[in-house]
C-alpha cells in the first residue's frame, strides 16, 4: 500500500492527490452543512417577515436582506482576506482546511439564503391560506406545507450552492486552505506543471457534473413523490 501511495502522477504522489482531494471534500461538506442551516434560517426569516408574510416584520426583513446583499457583493477572495482576524479568533489560525471553513460558511450562507428564499416563494399562496384557515400555526405551516411543497426546488438550490462552494473552496487554496486549489497552485502553477493543472480542472469538472446529476435526480424523485 505504501508503495502505491508513493506512485507519481504528473510528478505528484498519489498520497498527495488523495490528501488534497479529501481536504476539498472536508471543506465543501462541512461548509455546506453549516451554511445550509444558517441559510435556511435566514431564508425562512425573509419569507415569513416580508410584506404580506405569515410573520410580517419590516425591521427583521430589512436587516436580513441588507446583510445578505452586502456579503454577496464581496468577491470570495476579498472576503477571505478581510475576515482573517475573525477566522483567527474562532479557529486560532488562518491556515488549513478547518480555518477555511469560516470564510466559506460566511460566503455560502447568504448565497444559499437567497436561493432557498426563491424556492420557498414558489409555493402557491392558496395552500398557505388554506392552512391558515384550518388553524395551523406558523411552525406547522412551515413543517407540513411550506417546506414539503418546495423541497424539490430547494434541492436544486442546494445543488447550485454546492457547485459555487466547490469553486470557492478551490480559491481557499491560495491562502493555505489546502484542497484542489492548493494542488493546482503549489504543485501545478508554481512548478510549471501544466499536465497537473489540467488534471485538477478535469477533477473539478467531474465533481460538478456528478453533483448536478445527483441534485437533478433527487429533485426529480421528490417532485414525482409529491
Amino acid at each position: 500500500m505504501e508503495e502505491l501511495l508513493k506512485t507519481k502522477i504528473f510528478k505528484v504522489s498519489l498520497e498527495r492527490l488523495l490528501l488534497n482531494g479529501s481536504q476539498t471534500v472536508y471543506m465543501v461538506g462541512w461548509a455546506l452543512v453549516i451554511g445550509t442551516v444558517i441559510g435556511s434560517v435566514m431564508a425562512l426569516g425573509l419569507v415569513l417577515c416580508r410584506k404580506g408574510g405569515l410573520a410580517e416584520n419590516k425591521v427583521v426583513f430589512t436587516v436580513l436582506s441588507f446583510y445578505i446583499n452586502v456579503v454577496r457583493s464581496i468577491p470570495f477572495v476579498i472576503l477571505l482576506v478581510t475576515i482573517m482576524p475573525v477566522t483567527r479568533a474562532i479557529v486560532g489560525t488562518t491556515i488549513g482546511s478547518t480555518a477555511a471553513l469560516v470564510p466559506l460558511v460566511v460566503y455560502i450562507s447568504p448565497y444559499l439564503a437567497r436561493l432557498i428564499e426563491n424556492s420557498l416563494l414558489e409555493i402557491n399562496s392558496g395552500i398557505l391560506e388554506a392552512a391558515q384557515a384550518m388553524g395551523a400555526s406558523t411552525w406547522q405551516i412551515i413543517r407540513y406545507f411550506l417546506v414539503p411543497e418546495t423541497l424539490g426546488s430547494i434541492v436544486l438550490a442546494l445543488t447550485t450552492g454546492t457547485i459555487g462552494l466547490l469553486g470557492a473552496s478551490a480559491m481557499a487554496g491560495y491562502v493555505g486552505g489546502g484542497g484542489v486549489g492548493d494542488l493546482a497552485l503549489t504543485y501545478g502553477y508554481e512548478k510549471m506543471n501544466t499536465p497537473l493543472m489540467i488534471l485538477t480542472v478535469v477533477i473539478l469538472v467531474i465533481m460538478v457534473q456528478a453533483l448536478q446529476f445527483l441534485g437533478n435526480t433527487i429533485s426529480g424523485k421528490l417532485r414525482e413523490y409529491r
